[in-house]
């Protein structure tokens, strides 16, 4: 049985949790502030482990099972640590049309791993996303956050063979 009270402890002593903590009290601890809280959770961390989630739950008295759907509903969300650089490849139309189904059959044959997983290594993840809004400078990815537009497969190889050097 859940006693209604004291706001649980997170789930460690990361300052980070004040942040968190920070935007349930803003939307005085209410269910409908879910989502936002997830999303300072992932902003903040990177990542959205168990922990985190029942601990979103239980101080925003939603059910576990709703939060975890909510988790794993939303492509924004992760489960997983991300790892040290992010590839993100352009899947939109103006960018497929141009040639990024290319570009990630290649990251993933470099990387051997699939789209949104992690080298086992912990170097790299490899992300798609379903526009990032520089059609005209298709295909297009984000390396670290940083656009390049017209990427050639050479380009691409180089960016991640200058990554798993470091």
């Amino acid at each position: 049985m859940t006693v209604y009270g004291a706001a649980p402890a997170p789930p460690s002593d990361d300052k980070r949790w004040r942040i968190v903590n920070g935007t349930m009290r803003k939307n005085g601890s209410a269910r409908h502030a879910l989502i936002e809280t997830l999303h300072t959770v992932q902003s903040s961390f990177g990542y959205i482990d168990n922990d985190a989630i029942r601990f979103v739950a239980r101080s925003l008295r939603v059910p576990l099972s709703h939060a975890y759907g909510v988790v794993t509903f939303y492509h924004y969300f992760s489960l997983k640590p991300p790892g040290k650089h992010t590839l993100t490849i352009c899947a939109g139309t103006a960018c497929h049309i141009k040639g990024t189904g290319t570009l990630i059959a290649e990251a993933e044959k470099y990387l051997c791993i699939q789209q949104g997983q992690t080298t086992a290594d912990g170097k790299i993840s490899l992300m798609t996303a379903r526009c990032v809004g520089a059609c005209s400078r298709a295909p297009v990815i984000l390396a670290d956050g940083a656009v390049s537009g017209e990427v050639s497969r050479e380009e691409l190889i180089a960016q991640l063979e200058r990554w798993a050097v470091e």
